[in-house]
């Protein structure tokens, strides 16, 4: 199952865009002999200042034909690491050829684009700023795949 990341705004060079890198291709390396992969970013930006609905169009053609959708979103469901790679499996499992996880800009994702979300994943109540919001994710497909994987990367 082809992972994607699409997101509002763009990851300049720095310890963000690194991380998010580094991730990536420790996700793209374990989880190719469990059907996960690659994990590929699409990035959008509103140039021309339409707000939240301007970006969930931007958004919404980003995102691959047939995909699941997910939204990573404050009002998601918050799981554990091993819950989240156990959804993962389970969405792979289904037969998706395509997983989209949609991270909006500063105000949020539009009403609309998070209604025709299959899922929502929250990284706790608390905001996140939209470009670590891309890290953690990175992070955790990584953690997914290696607890899918029986590697002893995630100790809990």
């Amino acid at each position: 199952m082809r992972v994607h990341v699409v997101a509002v705004g763009r990851l300049r060079a720095g310890p963000e865009r690194d991380l998010h890198a580094d991730y990536a291709t420790r996700f793209d390396r374990t989880g190719r002999a469990l059907g996960l992969g690659p994990l590929t970013l699409h990035e959008v930006e509103d140039r021309k200042g339409g707000g939240m609905a301007a970006e969930a169009e931007l958004l919404a053609r980003a995102i691959p034909a047939g995909a699941l959708v997910c939204t990573l979103d404050e009002r998601g469901s918050a799981m554990s690491s091993p819950e989240f790679a156990a959804q993962l499996a389970r969405w792979r499992d289904g037969g998706r050829q395509d997983l989209a996880f949609v991270i909006g800009g500063a105000d949020g994702i539009d009403p609309a684009l998070r209604a025709r979300a299959e899922a929502s994943v929250s990284f706790g109540r608390m905001v996140w700023p939209h470009l670590l919001v891309r890290v953690m994710l990175a992070e955790q497909l990584y953690r997914a795949a290696t607890i899918l994987a029986g590697s002893p990367y995630h100790r809990a």
